[in-house]
């Protein structure tokens, strides 16, 4: 069908290929953005997720991070002397910490959440309505396709890559 070194050019290899694009696009524009709020990409993304879930603990962020504790531990040191989040001993168990926002930290929340919304208003600048309602349709259809490749529970799968990344992890 396809020569060894000959890529697809089929309509849905055509849209992957774009839909691709425009997701290393936005993930690279949000980056250079967020970066003056002072805060590296991945302690971003835990203080976002803290101001989200109050009280959450070191256990709570490397389970929806998907990656050990020790890992998140790291982040939130740097988190913590940079006064963007305080830990507070668990009154039900002293052996947890259940993680909180400073007022500087809210400072930067609030800061990142003007930067998505600039950010959103001119990604779909021109944009109308019947297009917002189109594009849903469409990338919802292609979620559940997807969906019932993957088992349809609507659980998304841990990959063969994933598994091999946290050994690697694991060996470091």
């Amino acid at each position: 069908m396809f020569g060894c070194c000959q890529e697809p050019n089929t309509p849905g290899h055509r849209v992957m290929k774009l839909f691709g694009k425009v997701t290393r696009m936005q993930r690279s524009v949000i980056s250079s953005r967020v970066k003056q709020t002072g805060v590296y990409r991945s302690q971003h993304q835990i203080l976002m997720y803290i101001a989200l879930n109050p009280d959450a603990s070191q256990k709570d962020i490397a389970r929806m991070h998907e990656v050990s504790t020790a890992t998140i531990a790291v982040s939130l040191k740097k988190l913590e002397k940079g006064g963007y989040i305080r830990r507070v001993v668990d009154t039900l168990d002293n052996r947890c910490n259940r993680l909180q926002v400073t007022e500087k930290g809210r400072q930067v929340v609030d800061q990142s959440h003007a930067i998505f919304l600039k950010t959103e208003m001119e990604m779909f600048g021109g944009f109308t309505e019947a297009d917002f309602r189109t594009l849903e349709g469409l990338l919802t259809r292609m979620y559940r396709n997807m969906e019932q490749m993957n088992g349809g529970d609507g659980k998304e799968r841990d990959t063969d890559e994933k598994q091999l990344d946290e050994k690697e992890r694991d060996l470091t």
